[in-house]
């Protein structure tokens, strides 16, 4: 190994880990001041890096949102794409409501800036929404309309039942403010938490058991 030089290892860590520090620098900075009121220069701050390094992984800020918006949406995907078929119909939508619950509490920010995205129309994540969100949800519907069929569950629209999953469970990181401010907790509070997974739980479960 020459002398002055890094091992190839542990240069691809530190690009991944500078590559990593951008990426949540500007979510911070996104998720606070959206896109168009978010800076390089903030972010490249709030990183830790210059500008022009900055540049070095994202050319552009609108190339660095999009990369945002992917982890996003690959994070907020994944209790869906870990909704299971082989459990018990009761038991495995109160576990994605679970999931989904985690999500909120262990990504507000990222949930927020996915909000903020979907108000505006969702002009920078449409692609990603058509190509990766609508199959899935098709493929999980699908299932929840076979476990209907089988009168399994009540007789509810797949689509919406996601839908109202969704619409709940990001409800306490999108407005976490409005939900402190009533309720005096935080999904950062253990018994709160708890608390709220039961309650939305138990609501949608008992909306949705077979009669």
């Amino acid at each position: 190994m020459t002398q002055g030089k890094k091992p190839a290892g542990k240069r691809s860590k530190a690009v991944a880990a500078k590559r990593e520090a951008i990426l949540q620098a500007g979510l911070s900075q996104f998720s606070k001041y959206g896109v168009h009121g978010a800076t390089l220069e903030q972010i490249a701050e709030c990183a830790g890096v210059s500008k022009t390094n900055l540049l070095y992984y994202f050319p552009s800020k609108d190339a660095l949102y999009i990369e945002v918006l992917k982890q996003i949406l690959s994070i907020w995907l994944a209790p869906l794409r870990a909704f299971r078929s082989d459990l018990e119909p009761l038991t495995a939508i109160s576990e994605y409501i679970r999931l989904k619950m985690d999500v909120s509490r262990d990504h507000p920010e990222a949930s927020r800036l996915f909000c903020m995205e979907m108000l505006q129309g969702a002009p920078l994540l449409m692609g990603e929404l058509s190509g990766d969100v609508k199959p899935l949800v098709e493929e999980k519907s699908a299932i929840v309309a076979g476990w209907v069929a089988q009168g399994k569950l009540a007789q509810v629209d797949p689509n919406h039942l996601i839908l109202m999953i969704w619409a709940t469970t990001q409800h306490y990181a999108d407005f976490s403010v409005q939900v402190e401010a009533v309720t005096g907790a935080t999904l950062q509070d253990d018994a709160f938490f708890q608390q709220t997974v039961d309650n939305v739980q138990r609501m949608i479960i008992e909306g949705i058991r077979p009669r």
